[in-house]
């Protein structure tokens, strides 16, 4: 039998989670051998697995913060939300189509319904989550109902600090514990969901930079670190006071794995292309680089192996020293040098050493499909010639971001915390490959959605985007609510709309994907969570008001995400004597009532008729099924796994 998934069981799986329950399950299904009879973990003989290749220490430091504990419990928990899709939005041409989607809904809740279809799967995030700057209007917002004594027993804490989290849960707190506490089951969720080549790019300021850090530190490991990108946003406040003025933020990188991690180059401007000034003889341009280290580490004792002799055009043989004579070394192995030579790419050149004509080796560089390296500190405003080639000076700042809110929103202001859509280009660009996935859970105006359909037209890419934002409410008085919107995903999905139309007003014949699917994830009504709860699965009737209440789309949309098929799926519609059901691959889905005898005939006729027709798993919805419906279709379920064919068939039924 599969898991039974829909909320009643969730609810009661929930009751059960404790801290760390997702950490425990995972080391007892690959080190099952460390757990005890007594279910206790023996940290000897799990030491043992790991002595030859960690070196084990008993000393080290972590982040510690009120509600951690708390923080890791929310991982575990499932999410009681369900998939209600836009159907009269997801319908439209572009949209039925499109391999794009946004969420409306807390983003963990999203992340949890995400990681059932695209753990692993993701090769870049980017999110721009609240600074908790105090005017941010941050507060902790999480609501789960527990009461002191819950997370005695589930976390095992004091009182007192049961007491100090619900006090940060239940009150709505904006200090750094409470933002820590926010951040820390998104940041673990979010890394789940990454691929091993996956990279998260993470925009803060000043606030949180340190504490940020930490976390990360501590859910992607020190080593997965790659670098701390220093933006000038070209609108510097002083706090108040004569003195120091601040005029930067940050975007935190961090690696899934760091030894697979893939940082693609920028395109070469017309500028960073000059340096290429040599030309060979089909017309193609390069520069060269002397094959002897320089800098740090370029003494023949830091690596032996690489003082070898080269032979120069006249037969003499070349090795690497030093200006001042001493003995240096080449910059690769010479098994590569021969290569590089063979394939072309040595160029020798006269030079003069210690007043010496001698010839000298280069390795060439041709421009062609050259790419720059990403740097770690963007700006946008005018930079001294002699600091140019260190600085990014193409990164547009959060000035250029109003405008272009304003432009597509007839000059309103309806976003005050945009991010330049030339800064989310440039982190897709290094971040991801032309048709990867890219996700941003806190999705704001959807600068990210604007910054991918824009690159697609204009490199001709195909990226793909999943955003989640929360349904939160605008400021009161602000030129968003006076423009008509009530809540944060509601400017977004304009956008969104808006930017579309107008890259298709540029580009009328682009073919690029500008459409996206709308779902907003709903907590269950009081009402229905009380029919749930008194309903009689033994009984001889259906309950269809909670099959009213939640809608066979939904029902769907839901299990299809739970069941791995993504909200991008091969899923179709099948009719059985006028009943009609939901195939997608391995699994067949029965949510409507009414199933008749009739139906259940057709269903095991298309099983021993049509060869390609093999679900394993017939997923039925248990409100909408009788008993004798129920009894009826294990009965001929039966028949096909004990027939000559021996189908291996589950019958779930999930409420």
């Amino acid at each position: 039998m599969e898991e039974q998934i829909m909320i009643k069981d969730i609810m009661a799986a929930n009751e059960h989670i404790t801290l760390n329950d997702k950490e425990i399950a995972v080391l007892k299904e690959n080190f099952p051998s460390c757990f005890r009879a007594d279910g206790s973990f023996d940290m000897v003989r799990f030491s043992e697995y790991l002595k030859d290749k960690v070196e084990i220490s008993q000393e080290g430091y972590e982040l510690k913060f009120l509600g951690k504990s708390y923080a890791k419990m929310l991982v575990s928990l499932d999410t009681e939300t369900v998939i209600v899709p836009n159907d009269s939005h997801n319908s439209l041409s572009e949209n039925a189509i499109s391999e794009n989607i946004y969420i409306s809904g807390d983003n963990l809740d999203g992340l949890k319904h995400l990681l059932k279809s695209y753990a692993g799967q993701v090769k870049c995030i980017y999110i721009d989550p609240p600074y908790n700057t105090g005017s941010d209007g941050f507060v902790y917002n999480d609501k789960f109902n527990f009461t002191v004594e819950d997370l005695i027993a589930k976390l095992s804490i004091d009182e007192d600090q049961a007491q100090r989290i619900l006090d940060l849960t239940n009150r709505g707190s904006a200090s750094h514990s409470a933002w820590l506490m926010f951040m820390y089951p998104r940041l673990q969720l979010a890394r789940d969901l990454m691929n091993d080549n996956g990279v998260i790019f993470i925009s803060i300021d000043d606030n949180e930079q340190s504490n940020l850090k930490l976390i990360c530190d501590d859910i992607f490991g020190e080593h997965n670190f790659l670098t701390c990108i220093s933006r000038a946003t070209g609108t510097p406040t002083g706090g108040g006071f004569e003195g120091l003025v601040n005029e930067m933020d940050y975007i935190l990188v961090y690696s899934k794995n760091v030894s697979h991690a893939i940082i693609r180059g920028m395109e070469m401007s017309d500028s960073d292309a000059e340096i290429y000034n040599e030309v060979d003889e089909k017309g193609n341009r390069y520069l060269t680089r002397s094959l002897r280290r320089t800098g740090g580490e370029d003494r023949r004792e830091d690596r032996p192996t690489m003082f070898y002799a080269m032979i120069a055009p006249d037969g003499t043989e070349i090795y690497p020293y030093g200006p001042t004579g001493y003995e240096s070394r080449w910059i690769c192995a010479s098994e590569t040098a021969k290569q590089l030579q063979e394939d072309g790419l040595i160029e020798w050149k006269k030079t003069v050493r210690q007043g010496e004509e001698v010839w000298h080796p280069y390795q060439k560089y041709y421009l062609e499909n050259r790419t720059k390296a990403p740097g770690n500190i963007w700006r946008d405003f005018f930079v001294p010639e002699e600091y140019a080639s260190a600085l990014w000076d193409d990164t547009e700042g959060n000035k250029k971001a109003t405008r272009d809110i304003r432009n597509l929103f007839d000059d309103k202001k309806i976003f005050e915390t945009a991010k330049p859509i030339g800064l989310i280009e440039k982190v897709i660009a290094i971040g991801s490959s032309p048709d990867d996935l890219v996700v941003d859970f806190f999705a704001g105006s959807a600068t990210t959605a604007h910054a991918i359909m824009r690159s697609n037209v204009e490199k001709n890419n195909k990226r793909k985007y999943i955003l989640v934002q929360l349904p939160e409410s605008v400021k009161k008085g602000s030129e968003a609510e006076k423009a008509g919107y009530k809540t944060i995903d509601q400017i977004g999905i304009e956008r969104i709309i808006r930017a579309a139309n107008k890259i298709k007003e540029d580009n009328p014949d682009t073919t690029a994907d500008l459409g996206f699917k709308h779902y907003t994830l709903q907590e269950v009504s009081q009402s229905t969570l009380d029919k749930i709860e008194s309903f009689d699965n033994s009984g001889f009737v259906t309950d269809t008001t909670v099959y009213d209440e939640f809608g066979a789309n939904t029902v769907l949309t839901t299990w299809l995400v739970h069941d791995g098929y993504g909200f991008n799926n091969d899923m179709k519609l099948l009719n059985f004597a006028g009943y009609s059901a939901y195939w997608s691959r391995n699994h067949l889905y029965f949510i409507n009532p009414d199933m008749t005898e009739d139906a259940i005939k057709a269903l095991i006729e298309k099983y021993n008729s049509q060869g390609d027709f093999n679900p394993q798993n017939i997923i039925l919805f248990g409100y909408s099924f009788n008993y004798v419906e129920m009894e009826n279709l294990k009965a001929n379920v039966k028949m096909l796994r004990d027939s000559e064919k021996n189908l291996k068939i589950n019958l779930d039924i999930r409420y």
